[in-house]
């Protein structure tokens, strides 16, 4: 009995892979276009995927997040056209680069809200005008809404807010100074505050301020 040795695939050549997947990029445009693209971003705080429609920014995600599981749901609640295009969304990644070093600025590209509906998106409206180094109570953030007394609505809608940074609910805290919860983890929230009080980002490990 005789045996054959299998066929042996080569490897893939990297170079030629990513030149296949940016030709793929450039083509899908118009009709083509995919419904949602995304990539991922390495941050102080670990890998952060961001994803965009045609109309901005829909989803931000932390490493905590299931990778897998956020692009499933991006597919059945915006399209089933998912491609990972690092080069659409260098703007958000430079960006977000820009933050983490302390910037003050807004993110000053579009932004797509779909993911939030209602109060949700009211409050998420809200958040935008907050701006770089200040808090806000969640009482006071309901209070700027047509639903004053909704304070755990509020929180609600700051738990689920689908572009976390970009919309900045980090800044929400509690009456009592504590800072509360957060998507990307209590110890995200506390580093990112820090950030924005004294202009560096400490590192990982470090407890959880009240403010004052």
């Amino acid at each position: 009995m005789t045996t054959t040795a299998p066929f042996a695939v080569p490897d893939a050549d990297p170079a030629l892979l990513a030149r296949l997947h940016a030709r793929l990029e450039d083509a899908a445009t118009g009709d083509a276009a995919p419904d949602v693209h995304y990539r991922t971003v390495d941050s102080p705080l670990g890998p952060l995927l961001v994803a965009a429609t045609e109309q901005g920014v829909a989803r931000l995600a932390f490493a905590i997040e299931d990778e897998d599981e956020v692009l499933e749901s991006l597919a059945t609640r915006i399209g089933p056209r998912v491609l990972r295009a690092p080069r659409r969304l260098d703007p958000a990644a430079r960006w977000l680069d820009h933050f983490f070093a302390g910037d003050h600025g807004p993110y000053p590209g579009p932004v797509d809200l779909r993911l939030a509906r209602g109060f949700r998106l009211a409050v998420l409206e809200r958040l935008r005008e907050v701006p770089f180094g200040r808090t806000i109570s969640y009482a006071a953030l309901a209070a700027r809404t047509d639903a004053p007394r909704a304070v755990r609505a509020v929180g609600t809608a700051c738990a689920t807010n689908p572009v976390p940074l970009v919309v900045p609910c980090h800044r929400v805290v509690r009456s009592d100074g504590s800072t509360g919860a957060y998507r990307g983890g209590a110890e995200a929230k506390v580093r990112l505050l820090a950030l924005e009080r004294d202009g560096v980002l400490p590192a990982s490990g470090g407890s959880a301020p009240r403010l004052l």
